[in-house]
């Protein structure tokens, strides 16, 4: 295993988001359009890809948000690959990273009919806050953060 610290520019990355982007069309049905504009990849600067075998299986990203927070962004792990703990680890490297450039406090989106993600957050010690920012007001949503 490969874990592997980048940005948006890394095409395993890219190839990673396509997939997710693929799944989330069908995830969230009409509201996808809602969803997808707040989530592009062109300026992210911190991005993590695992590799198992040399195959990108598991990806994922921060952004900043204010000058204490980071956004988690873009998680996401091939089909094949689930069950694997990939998930935690890319969310892990992603918390490791954003601390040691000084930020205190992950937030994050996900959707109510990701039970799979809900899941991983609350295991990782994300706890469920109001909808911040786009996401206030949108019952589809659900915002979570974490003390770093």
């Amino acid at each position: 295993m490969i874990i592997k610290r980048t940005d948006s520019s890394d095409i395993d990355f890219q190839n990673l988001v396509k997939l997710l982007d693929a799944d989330l069309a069908i995830r969230d049905g009409e509201d996808h359009a809602f969803y997808h504009q707040f989530n592009g990849i062109d300026l992210l600067k911190n991005c993590v890809v695992i590799h198992l075998n040399g195959t990108p299986a598991a990806c994922g990203a921060f952004k900043p948000y204010s000058d204490n927070t980071v956004e988690i962004k873009r998680m996401y792990t091939d089909p094949l690959n689930r069950g694997k703990g990939l998930a935690s680890k890319t969310l892990n490297e992603l918390e490791v990273w954003a601390k040691e450039l000084g930020y205190q406090k992950c937030i994050l989106e996900t959707g109510i009919k990701q039970s799979e993600a809900i899941a991983l957050y609350e295991k990782r010690g994300y706890k469920m806050i109001s909808n911040y920012g786009q996401y206030a007001g949108v019952e589809n949503s659900v915002c979570y953060d974490k003390v770093l």
